[in-house]
């Protein structure tokens, strides 16, 4: 068995490096403006409802347009789109130092700047983790993936106490303006960097065509469905700490802001020490991303009731480093497994699913467990969100993740049409028959079972319609017929062929008794 690559392992690639290290310097700008936005509505409105409503606006447009980004990263250049919606954010910092120096700054306009900053976020996010496949080689994609949620939890440790120490002795305006200098970086690695991706045969895409592209994927991907399982059982649950960790440090003796930051503190030391240390706890712990998930889901479940049971800040501090811990081992091994699950075409799309899950399952996990904590008390609250969550990951653990190791690389063997007088890419629908002839009546259970393997794949890929034939005039002949919306999209599934759909072809073809199927093509006729 090969040596695990190391945590530091990405750094060796120069253009991860540069990216990590601007995309670092700009969270760190963003997390501040978050600080400065929320602490200007405490002072111009007083009321909670809007301070709250501030981190909502926030947030929801990265959960109501995840998938419409993912598609945008998937049909246009990422590194462009990245480009224009980090611009656009900068733009938008140095419009509320205005704003700030006019005295022009209202509650609205905060509202307003949270919604659109949260658009950014949104159309960046997707991109930003499609593209870590082309920083560095698939042997560290790992911990690569470890090493962003890393840079995260260290711009979410720096930013607001950066952003805090600003606000009580300069003013918002140095906020803002210290946030629009920290795009610059991100702008000029982005304008070096050269994106490396496979080019396409097939038509492009249309932002509407790839939306139901990449649902279809969703839907039919065995994978990426799993992922988004134990994604859904894990931050359901382990939503509560998050959620009423203030309320935790509030009712600790002697509590309050300093006990609270030292918990969120704590969390991100864990964090930063979990991915560090994920390549030598996924060699200690073995059994891959499944048992990773489940040892992850049991350090956040002790580390809740080691806060509904916390005698002390000492021990809620040190409940919240585990969490920190547990937090990231389940979200990099979620994170690696989707990626692993996702061919580049789709890459964006299922990112932005698996993102919408994670935000939904958080959103959802937290107002639900917010009502349990009003209605039966704290204490309460996080224990019953520790028992479920141990419960249901003992239910899942049988769920098998993808190891990231799937052969989502282009392959070019499925056949061409050179024979074929090619209709226009709008023409449609477009109905194909691939017809089987078995040397004997015994292959034909395992060619059902063949085809039933590669009817997943053909759904997944583009078929709106497939379904398997027997004729009965010939037991030795099975026809397999799917229809596809237009030529392009039958062009498209051509192109989005992988190595891993290979062997579902080659299983097929060889209990053909002429080693390979016969197709034909029916088109709309116009």
């Amino acid at each position: 068995m090969s040596t695990p690559p190391s945590a530091l392992a990405p750094f060796a690639h120069r253009a991860f490096l540069v990216l990590w290290g601007a995309t670092l310097v700009a969270n760190i700008g963003t997390w501040m403006r978050d600080v400065g936005l929320s602490w200007r509505m405490t002072e111009l409105a007083g009321s909670a409802t809007l301070v709250a409503a501030v981190q909502a606006a926030s947030a929801l447009p990265v959960l109501l347009l995840a998938l419409p980004a993912g598609a945008l990263a998937d049909v246009v250049d990422r590194r462009r789109l990245l480009f224009g919606a980090q611009a656009c954010l900068a733009v938008l910092s140095v419009f509320l130092v205005a704003m700030e120096l006019g005295g022009f700054t209202t509650p609205g306009l905060i509202l307003g700047a949270a919604v659109l900053g949260g658009i950014g976020a949104a159309l960046s996010a997707p991109a930003w983790q499609a593209i870590v496949p082309q920083l560095v080689p698939r042997e560290v994609l790992r911990p690569a993936v470890a090493l962003n949620s890393m840079g995260v939890n260290i711009a979410r440790a720096i930013g607001p106490a950066l952003g805090g120490l600003l606000l009580a002795t300069v003013g918002a305006w140095a906020v803002f303006a210290l946030d629009a200098l920290s795009f610059v970086g991100v702008l000029l690695a982005l304008a070096w960097w050269r994106s490396s991706t496979a080019p396409r045969r097939a038509p492009p895409e249309t932002i509407g065509g790839a939306l139901r592209a990449g649902l279809r994927y969703a839907r039919a991907s065995d994978s990426l469905r799993r992922v988004l399982l134990r994604a859904l059982g894990f931050f359901l649950f382990a939503s509560a700490p998050w959620a009423l960790l203030p309320l935790v440090a509030r009712q600790l003796p002697g509590g309050g802001p300093h006990i609270y930051g030292l918990m969120l503190a704590a969390i991100g030391a864990g964090a930063v020490a979990g991915a560090l240390l994920l390549p030598w706890l996924r060699r200690r712990l073995g059994g891959g991303a499944g048992r990773a998930v489940l040892s992850g889901t049991i350090g956040a479940g002790v580390a809740g009731l080691l806060l509904a049971a916390a005698p002390s800040g000492a021990v809620a501090v040190a409940a919240c480093a585990l969490l920190g811990l547990a937090w990231i081992t389940v979200l990099t091994t979620l994170n690696v497994a989707a990626q692993g699950a996702l061919p580049d075409w789709v890459r964006a799309r299922g990112l932005a699913i698996y993102l919408a899950t994670f935000s939904g399952a958080m959103m959802t996990g937290s107002l639900g467990w917010g009502l349990v904590a009003d209605r039966a008390g704290l204490v309460v609250a996080l224990g019953a969100a520790a028992a479920g969550g141990l419960t249901v990951g003992l239910l899942l653990r049988r769920v098998r993740l993808p190891e990231g190791d799937l052969a989502m690389v282009p392959s070019d063997h499925m056949p061409g049409h050179h024979d074929l007088i090619l209709p226009l890419p709008q023409a449609g629908p477009v109905l194909v028959l691939v017809e089987y002839r078995l040397r004997q009546k015994e292959d034909r259970a395992p060619l059902l079972a063949a085809l039933g393997r590669l009817g997943a794949a053909r759904r997944r890929d583009g078929a709106e319609d497939w379904l398997l034939l027997d004729d009965p005039l010939d037991a030795l002949r099975i026809v397999e017929l799917f229809r596809l919306r237009d030529w392009a999209e039958h062009e498209r599934m051509h192109d989005r062929a992988t190595s891993a759909d290979r062997p579902l072809h080659e299983a097929a073809n060889a209990l053909d008794r002429d080693g390979a199927p016969r197709i034909r093509h029916l088109v709309g006729a116009t």
